[in-house]
Parts: C-alpha cells; structure tokens; sequence
C-alpha cells in the first residue's frame, strides 16, 4: 500500500450527520455479504493538483508515454467478438490495437498497424479470415503469423518465419478483456487482484452486454471520469434525485490499484431535513411530485419494499439469482474503479463506465457507458455502440440514467473553460468525500510524475 494513504479510523474519522452506511446494513432484511462490510478510508492529504494536469497538451503528453504505453486497460467484452475472425479496434490516445479471435477461440492483441509501411491493417470492427493490408497487400494469419507478401521475391531482408505481428500482452478477466501495450509489464493478476477479489460474489461475465453508449465530450479525460467518482455534486447538479439517494453519507473506501464509492439508495440526502416515503418512493421511480405510489406494509422497512420490488423484477431475466442478493445489493450504488479509467458496479447494477483520451488532443474525451444485465438461457447478443451525435442526449438511449448524465455532461466544458481561466495554481478537494478523485491523482502522481 502507498505511504500517500494512512488508514482513517471509521469511528472517529469526520463525516456527515444522519445514518452510516454500515448503520443502514444493520437493518437489511436478507444476509450481508463481507464485502459490503469492508471499510477501507484513508487520509491522504489536503494538497491541491496542478491545474496543468487538465490543460497542458505536455502533460497529455507526459500521460501518453508514462501512463497509456504502460497500463493495463479495458478494451471490449469477450462477446463483442464471439466467433473466430472478429476483431474489434481499439484506440487509446493516438495508438490504434486490434484484439482478435482466432480460428482456435484464442484471444489475441497486436498494434494496428502493417509491418510493411505502417498501414492501419483494420479501420472498424468486424470479422475476417486474415489480417491483410490495404495498402500493398501484407497479409497476416488471425494468429499473427505471416501469410503473404506480394512479390516476396524483392524482400529478402524478411525473414518470413519470424515476420509475425508483435503480440501485445492480454489477459481476460469477468469477461472484460484487457490489454497493456507494454510488452514486459507486470502480470494482470497482481494489477487487478483488490478489484478481483471484491467481486468474486458478482459474476459479471454471466452478464450480457444489454447496451452500450459512447460520446465526444469537449474535456479533458479526467474531469469527465472524476463527475462520477463522488456523491458530493448531487445537491447542486442533480437536486431531483436528493429524495432518495444518500449522498454525502456515501462511504468511500481505498486500495492499491482500485477504489469505490458506494452511495444507498432509498434513504434521503442529509441535506434535506424530511422526506415521506411516497416523496421518496416517486423520486426513486422518476414520478410527478402528486403521483400515486404503492403503498407500504404495516412493519416493513422502506429499503426492503423497494428491494423486494426488484427481487420480483428480476426474477423474469435472472430466475433463482435474484434471491440471493440483499436489500443492499439491489438498492446501493456500488461504483468501483480499477485505475486509471475502468468503472464496473457490483451486484445487478449492470453499469460499467470508461474515460479516454479522444486522439492527442487533451481538450477532448471520450465517454461511454456499457449496460450489463442478467439473462436465462442463451446469452443475447451483444449490443454494439451507438454514438451520440453532439447534440443527442444520454437519455434519448439511456432512459432515466441517461437524465442523471445529461446533467454531468453539462458542467464537462463548463469544467473545462474554468481550469483555462482561472487563477488558482491547483483544484481543491475534499479530505474524504472527494478521496476517490485524491486517490486517482495520488496514482497519476504515481505513474506520470509531478
């Protein structure tokens, strides 16, 4: 564990009046599973994080070279490419991988790019029986073996059993596949090993990919990703949702290479000092402030009626699992981050979020939102992205969710024109709330420098 992070007791650490989440726990009507019971704060300082971090194409540059030639990283969901011949392009500030299924099922990754002239070998997703290049014809074996060169006889500088596409280091983990464009990196296990190990009672590769949204937003990576790494700007960007959500009683814990927010549902926000249960219930169903509600049994707790509600909802698409998950599991925000940009929730929540450079340029991010949910029977096919024009919403795809991103996307650029014009040498942050976003920085610090 880094020196930068100094355990934080949970009894006596500060924190927001009104109801812990671990309080909330106590009055679950169904088994708690250890890992919800985890606490894991840490204090890490108050010091502020150069603005530049957000503005300067240096230090993008700096992130390229240090960070996104070094890390491993989520590319696509082993659906997205189920038959032999698919290949799916993946970019990542200005480096263009292909990761491909070859004629045996085995998963392999290679840069896209021809060892001939550099020609991009594969410009969309697709399937195929080799890589062959547009340009001159070079063609490669899904394995990554040389298949042909036109006219070999005036190459013979080629040693053509050794002229194979370099292989880039993969590895599959909950039906998320990763790669790491550099090829003596440290194994995958020990990089993903705290974020494993947490969410080993939530299969979600026995989830289907249900949709997947991707936009261009006009920021920087890392203030499109830090809008969903605290519950703190829910009182003034989403006020709607205040009636139901626990927001600044959110409990964030930290590890080594991931961390999690975790924020109840069904509880009201502490800033607001009463809400009914039909204020509530409305608020958590998205309904007119007068509509009508179901009404509550004599005796039961709001959280588990809602729960319950759930538990009968998914029983349709999840048959027999959709009992073993506690109140919790089916109400809570479970939104963890394996660093630098990968956001999977645990249990059904079924969102997966990623953050990425758009190209070099540093003023420009790409966004996406992957919906994962369970099914009976043959797994469905994978939904593939659909991109949103600049002017289309979230939640013209999305649906109610999409409304809560709406609102975060708005302040992005807003963000982003900010940092541009201000004055003050760094960004503030929160000791607790926002320790997710200080987390994130400490690991920047970590991999890019200072």
């Amino acid at each position: 564990m880094s020196e930068a992070y100094k355990p934080l007791d949970p009894e006596t650490m500060p924190r927001s009046p009104g109801i812990t989440y671990q309080e909330l726990l106590d009055a679950d009507s169904r088994p708690v599973p250890d890992v919800l019971r985890l606490q894991s704060p840490k204090d890490m300082g108050l010091q502020r994080y150069s603005v530049k971090r957000y503005t300067s194409a240096a230090w993008h540059e700096l992130e390229v070279e240090r960070l996104w030639k070094k890390v491993w990283q989520f590319t696509c969901r082993e659906e997205d490419i189920p038959e032999p011949g698919d290949h799916y392009r993946y970019d990542i500030a200005g480096m263009s991988f292909l990761v491909v299924r070859t004629e045996t099922g085995a998963l392999k990754a290679y840069p896209n790019a021809c060892l001939h002239r550099g020609r991009m070998l594969k410009e969309f997703d697709g399937n195929a029986a080799e890589l062959r290049c547009p340009f001159h014809g070079f063609c490669w074996k899904l394995d990554g073996q040389l298949k042909d060169i036109p006219a070999d006889w005036d190459f013979p500088q080629i040693n053509q059993s050794e002229f194979s596409l370099p292989e880039i280091p993969l590895a599959v983990w909950a039906g998320f596949i990763f790669i790491n464009p550099d090829q003596n990196c440290d194994p995958f296990d020990d990089f993903i090993k705290d974020l494993a190990e947490q969410f080993e009672r939530w299969n979600l590769g026995g989830l289907y990919k249900q949709a997947h949204a991707a936009k261009v937003m006009p920021c920087n990576w890392k203030i499109a990703q830090e809008a969903f790494c605290e519950a703190f700007h829910v009182n003034a960007t989403h006020p709607q949702i205040m009636r139901s959500i626990g927001d600044v009683n959110s409990q964030v814990d930290v590890w080594e290479n991931c961390a999690r927010v975790i924020t109840a549902g069904g509880t009201h926000s502490p800033l607001l000092t009463e809400v009914s249960d039909p204020d509530l219930i409305r608020a958590m169903m998205d309904l007119d402030h007068d509509a009508e509600v179901p009404e509550i049994p004599q005796g039961v707790n709001l959280r588990t009626f809602l729960a319950d509600r759930s538990r009968e909802n998914l029983k349709a698409i999840a048959g027999d699992r959709a009992e073993i998950y506690c109140d919790a599991e089916l109400m809570d925000s479970l939104d963890y981050t394996l660093f630098p940009n990968f956001h999977p929730w645990g249990a059904f929540n079924g969102i997966v979020y990623r953050f990425r450079p758009n190209g070099n340029d540093h003023r420009s991010a790409i966004m996406e939102c992957i919906m994962l949910a369970p099914f009976e029977g043959e797994r469905p096919p994978a939904a593939k992205v659909h991109w949103l024009e600049e002017d289309e919403t979230w939640s013209s795809v999305l649906g109610f969710l999409g409304k809560v991103f709406d609102q975060d996307s708005f302040n992005m650029p807003k963000v982003q024109q900010g940092l541009e014009s201000t004055y003050m040498d760094g960004i503030v942050l929160s000791g607790y709330q926002e320790s997710k976003v200080r987390w994130l920085h400490h690991k920047l610090t970590e991999w890019v420098g200072e």
